[in-house]
């Protein structure tokens, strides 16, 4: 037990200087295992995977984990024949899912510095809800 209690001590100072002197990459430990997340938004404090989402979910709705899984599954399954029929999704104080078209234009190498095109290609945006975040 004091091993451990070492360890996450040293674990945790680690995790600090690192936090500290990178700002923009997140350390922490989980299962005394170093986790490194490249946040592009410091603002973000924390980031739900998937396995999370299954398990909030299933604690919310009292269902077991497996129908869960089914639910959460199934949803991304009609979300992506929606998405790719062209169609869009809304969800009233949620957002909105819709695919737009984004253009063919110049861009430039920065290795090289040529002009290079890039090819029109088709995009998944998503709009939040006004009230999404009140």
């Amino acid at each position: 037990m004091q091993r451990e209690m070492a360890f996450l001590e040293k674990t945790s100072i680690f995790c600090f200087f690192f936090m500290h002197f990178f700002q923009k990459t997140l350390v922490y430990v989980k299962n005394n295992l170093f986790l490194w997340r490249k946040l592009f938004n410091p603002n973000i404090k924390r980031i739900m995977n998937k396995v999370e989402l299954i398990s909030a979910l299933a604690e919310n709705a009292g269902m077991t984990k497996v129908d869960a899984r089914k639910a959460v599954d199934a949803m991304m399954e009609v979300t992506k024949k929606e998405l790719k029929k062209g169609g869009k999704l809304s969800l009233v104080g949620f957002g909105t899912l819709a695919v737009t078209e984004r253009p063919a234009r110049q861009g430039r190498n920065p290795r090289t510095g040529k002009t290079i095109k890039i090819a029109a290609k088709k995009v998944v945006k998503f709009k939040a809800a006004s009230n999404l975040l009140k």
